[in-house]
């Protein structure tokens, strides 16, 4: 018994006539009866009581007519939950992201467009340095991050694409001397208690960059490993910072932001993904985002 012999079977059972059931089948009557007759066989009785005229189902008929109905509507459930699968509508996207992917709206504008066209892919989201997002891509335990391009060494496994460029702004209290500037140049910067992200955590190509254009005035003075954190130590007065421009929308009280005048140390923003991704719903993800993700900056 295979589920060809229960379509026929059920085919039977609906139209209670050989004829238009093997019409409905596309297939020759003669056939369609040695199928039934075979099936009756290999189950060890009747199931169909034929007249001139109809065709009526025994009581097993009627069992196995309830039955095959289970049977071939899983078969089906089965078939469409497998092509879904494939097709990256159903499964799971774990993505790990940086403060500036938040505060320029890129990953809200991902996430938003992929769940309105897969919204029976679940998608996990958590905020990681950029650092562990790349581990956790390579290890397994994350699919796809979004982090600023901090190592000029990019791993080979990894496919690296980039989403978004800005220019800096400094971040300082309001009673700060440089406050009522409109801008600042990277010169304004020496000697200047510097606030920065710890190396690794964000941006350690930014500390090689102000090193070679302020040298030994380039005072580090904290190291910190979250935005949140940088925003509110600048504002308290323990020092200057640079962060990314879209994190000047942040308001807090007694914090300024000012413009830096320097497309050198620019912000940047990538999407980072294994090279080989075996789920569909990554690769969906991955491939919706490239067609629909507008670069931002």
């Amino acid at each position: 018994m295979d589920l060809r012999h229960l379509k026929y079977f059920l085919t039977v059972a609906e139209e209670r006539h050989f004829g238009r059931a093997a019409e409905r089948l596309n297939i020759v009557q003669p056939a369609l009866s040695m199928q039934i007759k075979a099936l009756e066989a290999e189950l060890g009785g009747p199931l169909l009581i034929r007249t001139s005229r109809r065709v009526e189902l025994t009581e097993a008929g009627k069992l196995l007519q309830a039955e095959a109905t289970r049977t071939l509507e899983q078969v089906e459930h089965t078939r469409l939950a497998v092509q879904r699968s494939i097709r990256g509508e159903t499964g799971r996207v774990r993505i790990g992201f940086a403060g500036n992917a938040v505060f320029s709206g890129r990953l809200m504008q991902d996430i938003r467009s992929f769940h309105k066209d897969y919204p029976d892919a679940e998608l996990i989201c958590q905020e990681l340095a950029p650092q562990l997002q790349q581990e956790a891509i390579q290890n397994g335990t994350l699919d796809v991050g979004y982090m600023p391009d901090y190592d000029p060494d990019h791993e080979s496994t990894l496919t690296y694409e980039s989403v978004g460029k800005w220019g800096r702004v400094v971040v300082m209290s309001s009673e700060h001397r440089f406050a009522d500037k409109e801008s600042l140049t990277v010169d304004m910067l020496a000697h200047e208690p510097l606030i920065m992200y710890a190396i690794n955590d964000v941006d350690s190509q930014l500390d090689m960059q102000l090193h070679k254009l302020l040298g030994d005035a380039l005072h580090i003075a904290y190291r910190i490993s979250s935005s949140l954190s940088v925003l509110a130590m600048a504002g308290a007065g323990l020092g200057i910072a640079l962060v990314p421009a879209p994190l000047a929308q942040v308001a807090i009280p007694g914090v300024v932001y000012r413009v830096l005048d320097s497309k050198e140390l620019a912000a940047n923003l990538m999407m980072v993904s294994r090279k080989d991704e075996p789920s569909a719903a990554v690769i969906a993800y991955l491939n919706h985002t490239r067609k629909h993700g507008l670069f931002i900056g």
